[in-house]
């Protein structure tokens, strides 16, 4: 696994609609500094908002990940950051046009070929990890479903 942190080469676009509100949509994905993480750009909106792709900003979970700071959202970003981190990149602007990022063709794919099309490039910082110290473990008493880590 490499220790370095990761961004892309070059800015790349995709486009679409969005699944829920059917509206037109394009994302640019752009390089980043070292530890500069994961954020998005409303440039459709007067002060361009920037929304970091934090857990602590998940506002639903409801037919989708919905982020949202400030009073702005963006909806349906599971795949777009299913896709950056099975590329781990550490560093990346989203810039978006619109509430919410486009469907594609339902997965994640399009997205990952749109970073593989861009490039990874390896930075010179190390990355930061979380480490899990002792066991957690949850229980779905209903399900009978149970994790352990």
């Amino acid at each position: 696994m490499n220790k370095k942190q990761i961004t892309i080469k070059e800015r790349v676009s995709v486009s679409g609609v969005g699944l829920h509100t059917g509206v037109e949509c394009s994302m640019t994905f752009v390089p980043a500094k070292e530890d500069f993480g994961i954020k998005f750009q409303r440039i459709d909106l007067e002060d361009k908002p920037i929304i970091e792709a934090d857990v602590n900003l998940v506002s639903s979970t409801n037919r989708g990940t919905t982020i949202k700071k400030n009073g702005v959202s963006i909806h349906t970003t599971e795949h777009v950051l299913a896709a950056i981190t099975g590329a781990q990149i550490d560093n990346l602007m989203i810039e978006i046009n619109a509430p919410e990022t486009p469907i594609l063709d339902g997965s994640a794919i399009g997205f990952t070929d749109a970073i593989k099309k861009a490039g990874i490039k390896i930075q010179v910082k190390e990355k930061s990890y979380f480490e899990v110290k002792r066991k957690i473990s949850y229980k779905d008493e209903q399900s009978g479903s149970e994790i352990i880590i």
